[in-house]
């Protein structure tokens, strides 16, 4: 499950930045350019961009066309592009030539080499540290496609103690995401915790230095390091003191803080925060991230169960949803009915499913809600029922559990109803109008912080002239030429009377 949310959200990170102003919208023509010309175009940008200080340049434009050739790069275009774009001296140089001559190894074992097209721009030599980590991401994401963790695991190592040597702000992009694959590349060797105190240090480094990116991104690969190995106290420890910037920077890092700030709260019993955070991820989540939105469904689906509330039956019919759903679409059947005999049938059919997913410890806090559902039911069925027969009917073992189980579901307001323990039978209450509850308005309450929650954060994403309050030096030049035109005019009328 954990892979998949990395997996299906790293190739949408590009289309985040969309407001990466108007050097990120991609011309037509280069999307036609073969993968050796697209690559000379890219360091082209790069070092436009780097001689700018335009960040969002690399965010914006680079990474989305780099996104759209990543597919159709070979070892033999990454080897030519590596040894033009960067000096015979560049630290990572060799081991990038290394890596991936092991790599054209192991392909040609497998497959014919593609033909490539034929190129017409030669990559410049370029020796800014940008493109020393440009041709290490795209050398990365290589190796991490073709699951040659190993390779990548030696590669980001490597990488990331070459960055450490530099502060500059437009490394901070590429730098997040290399930190991003240092992590994913230890997840698939299972050495992840190996590298949680160097992921603790980054994170401090990048606060020191006002690094939004790299904030961003070590915050969440932190936050997925502790619920890796279900230290689910420690993430929330952590999540509580780091710092994070105001505004995001990356949509899909967002998405993903969000999701795992719900399985946080989901475990901490605190389901009403988790079922905001969940639902935020899953509306905020791009559609090409299949596997992110069915992680975070599944969870949300949980959640809302455990609050009482049952999803409807569009939200597994969605599609690319239906299938991966199927074990929690009969898990809420169960709940529904309020059939403990069907519950745990779903349960020990779908168990593998469950503990793959890391959600077998809210599967079993679901049990009293099925007892309440059923109860519920059996309340609304009959105005008055034996505990014999409640027990029957909900599959109890005894009838003492049964009466134990009515009255806390009577103390906790689930039913509304009276037990007489002399003949042991429960009797119902008739059923009163719901709009002299306040039931009604609890709801209207919930839409209108919706509502007001979506319009602070539209407020919070807007973005603002950093130098809007300070005043411009145009307007009173321009008010002197005018205020001296209105002077020379009157005098020359003047001189003009008789």
């Amino acid at each position: 499950m954990a892979k998949a949310v990395d997996e299906e959200m790293k190739d949408a990170e590009p289309a985040s930045t969309s407001n990466a102003g108007t050097d990120a919208a991609a011309p037509e023509p280069e999307s036609r350019l073969s993968p050796t010309d697209q690559l000379a175009v890219n360091l082209a940008v790069l070092e436009k961009a780097v001689s700018l200080k335009e960040t969002r340049m690399i965010s914006g434009r680079l990474l989305r066309q780099t996104a759209l050739i990543r597919h159709q790069l070979t070892p033999q275009i990454l080897s030519d592009f590596v040894t033009k774009a960067l000096p015979e001296d560049a630290t990572m140089g060799p081991l990038l030539l290394k890596q991936l001559k092991q790599a054209a190894s192991s392909a040609m074992d497998t497959q014919d080499a593609p033909k490539e097209a034929t190129s017409q721009t030669a990559a410049s030599t370029s020796s800014l540290p940008e493109a020393e980590a440009y041709a290490t991401l795209i050398v990365t994401q290589y190796l991490v496609d073709n699951k040659l963790c190993s390779e990548a695991k030696e590669v980001t190592t490597a990488a990331v103690q070459r960055l450490s040597e530099y502060n500059r702000r437009t490394l901070d992009t590429l730098a997040a995401r290399i930190y991003f694959y240092y992590s994913w590349s230890y997840e698939c060797c299972n050495s992840l915790s190996e590298i949680r105190s160097r992921l603790l240090a980054l994170h401090r480094t990048s606060v020191l230095r006002h690094d939004e990116y790299g904030q961003e991104t070590l915050v969440n690969l932190l936050l997925r390091n502790y619920l890796h190995y279900n230290l689910y106290d420690q993430a929330e420890k952590f999540r509580a003191k780091a710092q994070r910037p105001e505004q995001s920077r990356s949509h899909t890092q967002y998405c993903r803080y969000l999701f795992y700030l719900g399985r946080i709260k989901a475990i901490q019993l605190e389901y009403t925060d988790a079922r905001d955070y969940l639902q935020q991820a899953a509306r905020k989540a791009p559609n090409s991230a299949l596997g992110f939105r069915v992680t975070v469904s599944k969870w949300l689906i949980l959640v809302r169960l455990l609050l009482g509330e049952i999803p409807e039956h569009q939200d597994f019919t969605q599609p690319g949803l239906r299938q991966p759903l199927q074990a929690y679409y009969e898990l809420t059947q169960a709940v529904r009915g309020g059939d403990l005999t069907l519950f745990r049938r779903a349960a020990e059919t779908n168990h593998k499913v469950f503990a793959e997913d890391k959600v077998s410890n809210l599967i079993v806090r679901l049990r009293h809600n099925v007892i309440r559902a059923g109860l519920r039911r059996i309340s609304l069925a009959y105005s008055r029922i034996s505990l014999a027969d409640v027990a029957t009917k909900l599959g109890l073992p005894n009838v003492d559990d049964t009466e134990s189980i009515v009255a806390k579901a009577i103390r906790d307001g689930g039913i509304d109803a009276t037990i007489d323990h002399e003949h042991s039978y429960m009797s119902s209450k008739e059923v009163t109008d719901i709009y002299s509850t306040e039931e009604p308005q609890s709801a209207f309450h919930a839409r209108v912080a919706f509502c007001l929650d979506i319009h602070n954060e539209a407020v919070r994403a807007m973005r603002f002239d950093p130098a809007a309050h300070k005043p411009k030096d145009k307007l009173p030049t321009e008010r002197t030429m005018t205020d001296a035109e209105v002077a020379k005019a009157i005098e020359e009328a003047e001189s003009e009377e008789p």
